[in-house]
């Protein structure tokens, strides 16, 4: 049986009570060591082989988008398909990086005169596939339909 990972945030809470717990019995810890020792606990060599795990898991199981996915949506307000590229979450797991190429380029700019073609973004965005970014009249600068 396969479980699941907890989340970075999740693991680092649970280090900041072992630390607690530690210090309330009288062997002070730093919270290097308790991320240490959760490490070991869910079969990893050290701290960085086991957030590593999670982050490259993470994706996985939140997202409903993934490497190689067809994708459809809005870029800088306008509409595009592509295929996503590459995908990764950053720390703390609430945004991932994103890129994306168009399977047609998507103009930028709105002038008649002037074209800024983009064959290839990267963004970031959250599980809903929204961009924390935006532009300057308020619109996230990636929104991908889900």
């Amino acid at each position: 049986m396969t479980t699941s990972l907890p989340t970075i945030d999740e693991l680092k809470q649970q280090a900041k009570r072992l630390r607690q717990a530690m210090a309330d019995r009288g062997t002070p810890i730093a919270h290097g060591a308790a991320l240490e020792l959760l490490a070991q606990q869910h079969g990893a060599r050290d701290w960085n082989t086991l957030s590593a795990r999670v982050l490259r898991e993470l994706p996985e199981r939140v997202l409903p988008f993934a490497v190689g996915s067809k994708v459809s949506g809005r870029y800088l307000n306008q509409d595009f398909e592509g295929r996503v590229l590459s995908l990764a979450a950053l720390p703390g797991g609430n945004l991932f990086n994103i890129a994306i190429q168009f399977d047609k380029p998507v103009d930028v700019v709105t002038f008649d005169s002037f074209s800024a073609l983009r064959h290839r973004i990267r963004a970031q965005v959250d599980a809903k596939g929204i961009s924390p970014r935006k532009t300057s009249n308020g619109l996230p600068h990636l929104v991908l339909a889900i």
